[in-house]
């Protein structure tokens, strides 16, 4: 099924990302963390991988997002960056894509890795999207959007431009990069409602459990941190099951205020960690039917 359909009669969308196993882990733990996540109300899944992004990678992706869509009957969004691709390589991966039912892509330019040089091939995400519907326009494209800039653009204002040009060429929804401020994305959404964009933007939410992740994900991210996230941290650094509780019930809070402010969907970065995505979509559970429930009809008196 093509998501995009979704905004036009769901209110809110709400979706989840893993990722594959890592080398060091059990190849098992992927199918046992879908298992536990199957119960959630949740629209779709989108799959990525590790930097660089091999054949072995994106063969795993798809394998998981098969599966998704097959045994769980959730619809899946595989990733593909293009940055270390050749035409073949992308040409190769459509055609697994189309074996294997997965109509949703989101693409990604991908990070340079130090020391390999990019193919050169496609520079931009926007040049894989071009080329991804002049191969098969039936696939649907999902784009990343970053309220903070992205960290090689000179501005905002000039990533909203090219944010335009990705939409150009066929992507039809974006996905943001995790924030941990809501008025920041809520600036992001005045800039590109100003600048013309009207395609759904969901808002990117990581939920910050420990103190090892965020060091790791600011420095990956260049997301800001908050006072009131930063004092959290500050306060329960030493005690770990506390600050889990307080990077939970933060996110949650960020969950709930976006919902009040009408945004189009959230995409949780769940790092495979069933609990996280167990507790936060339980504590918004009314809030999703609510907002996803027929409105009531009116009665109408007669005398």
């Amino acid at each position: 099924m093509d998501i995009s359909k979704l905004f036009q009669h769901k209110k809110f969308v709400y979706s989840l990302e893993i990722f594959p196993p890592k080398k060091e882990s059990p190849y098992t733990t992927i199918y046992n963390t879908l298992l536990k996540l199957r119960g959630l109300p949740v629209d779709f899944i989108s799959v990525t991988y590790g930097q660089g992004g091999t054949k072995a990678q994106q063969d795993l992706t798809v394998e998981i997002a098969s599966l998704i869509l097959e045994t769980y009957h959730i619809e899946p969004v595989a990733h593909l960056t293009c940055l270390y691709s050749e035409k073949a390589d992308v040409e190769s991966a459509l055609e697994k894509f189309k074996q294997n039912k997965i109509q949703n892509i989101m693409v990604l330019r991908g990070d340079y890795m130090q020391d390999v040089p990019a193919k050169e091939v496609f520079l931009h995400a926007s040049d894989l999207a071009a080329f991804i519907k002049e191969r098969d326009s039936s696939f649907n494209l999902l784009g990343a959007c970053y309220p903070e800039c992205h960290s090689q653009c000179e501005s905002l204002d000039q990533d909203i431009e090219n944010l335009k040009i990705k939409l150009a060429n066929g992507v039809t929804h974006l996905v943001s990069q995790l924030f941990f401020d809501n008025d920041v994305f809520y600036r992001f959404l005045d800039k590109t409602a100003k600048a013309g964009i009207t395609v759904p933007i969901t808002a990117g939410i990581m939920p910050i459990t420990n103190t090892r992740q965020i060091e790791r994900t600011v420095a990956l991210s260049g997301a800001s941190v908050p006072h009131k996230m930063a004092r959290f941290f500050s306060r329960y650094a030493n005690n770990p099951e506390a600050l889990k509780d307080a990077g939970l019930h933060y996110a949650t809070e960020q969950i709930v205020d976006l919902i009040d402010h009408d945004v189009r969907g959230v995409h949780l970065y769940t790092m495979n960690n069933v609990e996280t995505a167990s507790r936060i979509t339980g504590a918004i559970q009314n809030l999703l039917d609510a907002e996803n429930s027929p409105a009531p009809v009116p009665v109408i008196k007669t005398n």
